[in-house]
């Protein structure tokens, strides 16, 4: 059987910059990789290639995808100003990349900061942009600015719930070039075999206790003082007397600060573990077993509710997001956050949240994706908005 003709392929370039957005981009790199119609392109950037937060750029190698461009950016800081600067050596990187690939079609997700970068890139160089996750609110991080943004920059857009899809045409994008897919996180859910409790265990080395607290915490990056919550937090756990797990936070100003604040804390009180990355099958498993999710992550609005696991959304980062009923909003104040806590460990409470339907999909999501990008127009037609259809 002779090789297939490349030439009518089409080009997607697709950005990856973190294990968060990798987790949710994982099958749908699968399959198109997979897919006669295209030519994927991968490029990594940020976070992914930092040894300090766990160089999980690793995770493309490990699933056998196509080798990535990369593109070394992140500064090592701590700061609001290392992240203007990495956004302006990342621009840097992507111009030359961009313009030796020049591909059909460049795909981004979410509301990182980095992928401003890649997003004016394509702009200057007339590279129509898709992007994934548009539509949402997060009104307590500068990610709120930054999704909303890439909607007015990209001319194809894949909402998570269909609130979002209709929050894209109210902005005034043309109907034609919105669709809901769905979360492509729960894609995951769908297709991957979640490993058993004890499989985590053997892959963290430590036994997981009976109603164990999952924690995932980023810094607030509207705040003059990213970690200001955090305390508050901390402030709490130490009142309730079950295991605390934490997993690193994301690579943003005020990183560093919350990981030395949790080491502290971790050296003053038993049954705490910290963990720098994970697969995102074990992160699943290990949310699955889990008594309660606390923090302020996208996950907790996402996926818990597919597992049927409660969740405390703490603080301002995720205000204004929607969600199913399993999670509970509470302001970042530590006797506020400790009564939530154990209003929501209680059993009657799990108990009752495992009927609620996810706004975020069905676990499809890739499919509808993969549609879209077969037939969608190419070139001038996508590229130019307000044009009759």
């Amino acid at each position: 059987m002779g090789r297939p003709d490349r030439s009518k392929k089409r080009v997607i370039a697709v950005v990856t910059s973190s294990r968060a957005d990798y987790a949710h981009l994982r099958w749908l790199l699968h399959d198109l990789a997979f897919h006669p119609k295209f030519d994927l392109r991968i490029i990594a950037l940020g976070p992914h290639l930092s040894p300090e937060f766990g160089n999980s750029s690793q995770l493309l190698q490990q699933d056998n995808l196509p080798p990535a461009t990369v593109i070394e950016c992140l500064l090592s800081s701590d700061t609001d100003v290392g992240m203007a600067k990495t956004l302006g050596v990342a621009t840097l990187g992507l111009a030359e990349v961009l313009d030796r690939m020049r591909p059909d079609l460049l795909l981004l997700i979410a509301d990182r900061y980095e992928m401003l970068a890649p997003a004016s890139v394509a702009l200057t160089l007339r590279i129509p942009i898709a992007h994934i996750e548009g539509g949402e609110i997060t009104a307590g991080a500068i990610d709120d600015a930054v999704r909303n943004a890439l909607t007015k920059m990209a001319h194809l857009h894949f909402a998570c719930t269909r609130r979002a899809s209709k929050r894209i045409i109210a902005m005034g994008e043309e109907p034609w070039r919105v669709t809901f897919s769905g979360s492509l996180s729960l894609d995951d859910l769908r297709r991957t075999p979640l490993p058993s409790k004890s499989q985590v265990e053997e892959t963290l080395g430590c036994q997981l206790l009976k109603d164990y607290v999952l924690v995932l915490y980023h810094p607030v990056t509207l705040l003059k003082d990213s970690v200001a919550e955090t305390e508050e937090m901390l402030a709490a756990l130490t009142q309730i007397p079950n295991q605390i797990i934490f997993i690193y936070p994301n690579a943003d100003a005020g990183s560093r600060k919350i990981i030395a604040m949790i080491e502290q804390f971790k050296a003053l009180r038993p049954n705490t573990e910290l963990f720098v990355n994970l697969d995102h099958a074990t992160y699943l498993s290990l949310l699955s077993h889990a008594a309660l999710l606390a923090g302020n992550s996208s996950s907790g609005v996402i996926e818990s509710t597919s597992l049927g696991v409660p969740t405390l959304n703490i603080g301002i980062r995720q205000q204004g997001r929607e969600h199913a009923k399993n999670v509970i909003d509470v302001a970042a104040g530590s006797n506020a956050i400790l009564r939530a806590m154990r209003m929501v460990l209680a059993p009657k409470f799990r108990n009752s949240i495992r009927k609620y339907a996810n706004p975020y999909g069905d676990g499809r999501a890739t499919e509808r994706v993969i549609r879209v990008l077969e037939k969608c127009p190419l070139g001038t037609e996508l590229l130019i908005k307000g044009q009759p259809q």
